[in-house]
């Protein structure tokens, strides 16, 4: 499972139709946060995703992106969490939390690490890992790319009969890559097995203008999340605040070759569905697979070969 939850899908200001921004990726019962804007723990009360979260991850220190931590973090520790928490972000993160949850009372009972990432820089996880890209905007910021291991490839249930081998456990320990023993013989993964096949790989821009970094990270993506905050008409505007628009979200997207784009950090000039349905429309003029993200939008990532 790698099911993606728009908490906060809002530019700079929240609406009455968006929080400000947060999402919510829950990997094979996994729950990390990218960015955590205001309200994002009801967002996660109201999209039941639990409070269990493993990791948070900021894009930068723009306020839409992380006054939701205070509260969240409060939250957790009324509940009794006892894990330390791991929050990431550019240069300078472990003085900001500092200032940020020294503004209230935040009584913890649980260690939260700050680890500073800039871009090229890598957390490896099992059978994951999470890399830091370089984007552009007005402070210092980065986007994130989730990226699974290869897995194995398809396994031949004909061919292993053939070699001796009976369905039963032995077939899932091959499957799994390990070697089996049959009447003394070995049989290795690779005599039973297709070629390796990629696993899912997703991308978050937080707020960004387009640039080639973000293409050359987003190749072969399975999902491009993309700052989408304006349209063309108010192009000027886009470029002013270092945000992009929604036909330059989608020339990302087809330059990368990436499978889905959804629009996020929409203004609050298109506070109404309609009015950000124009968003859709405009990006869909240069890549058809695209979608505005809708508060509380679950999205599932499948495998390119299921």
């Amino acid at each position: 499972m790698l099911r993606i939850t728009f908490l906060g899908t809002g530019g700079s200001t929240p609406t009455p139709n968006r929080n400000p921004s947060a999402i919510a990726v829950n990997r094979e019962g996994e729950l990390m946060l990218f960015d955590c804007g205001e309200g994002t723990q009801r967002q996660m009360m109201r999209a039941k995703t639990g409070m269990a979260v493993s990791s948070i991850f900021i894009t930068h220190f723009h306020a839409d992106h992380v006054l939701g931590i205070p509260g969240l973090l409060q939250t957790m520790a009324l509940q009794g969490r006892k894990e330390p928490l791991e929050i990431f972000g550019p240069r300078y993160i472990d003085k900001f939390l500092y200032h940020l949850l020294s503004l209230g009372y935040v009584g913890k009972g649980f260690e939260v690490k700050a680890i500073e990432l800039k871009p090229g820089d890598e957390v490896r996880r099992q059978k994951y890992r999470i890399k830091a890209i370089k984007t552009v905007h007005n402070v210092e910021s980065i986007g994130y790319v989730l990226e699974e291991d290869m897995r194995p490839g398809r396994f031949n249930r004909e061919r292993a009969i053939e070699l001796g081998i009976k369905p039963g456990p032995l077939f899932s320990r091959l499957q799994s890559g390990h070697t089996v023993t049959v009447d003394g013989r070995e049989i290795r993964p690779e005599q039973v097995l297709g070629p390796p096949r990629p696993g899912r790989k997703i991308v978050y821009t937080g707020d960004t203008r387009p640039c080639e970094s973000v293409v050359e990270a987003s190749r072969g993506a399975d999902l491009l999340i993309h700052d989408s905050s304006m349209s063309e008409e108010v192009k000027q505007y886009a470029i002013e605040y270092m945000h992009s628009t929604a036909l330059e979200a989608a020339e990302v997207a087809k330059e990368a070759g990436v499978r889905k784009l959804i629009l996020t950090h929409i203004s609050a000039r298109y506070s109404d569905l309609e009015s950000a349905k124009r968003l859709e429309e405009e990006a869909k003029r240069v890549f058809e697979n695209v979608e505005v993200a809708k508060e509380l939008m679950t999205v599932e990532v499948k495998y390119r070969d299921s």
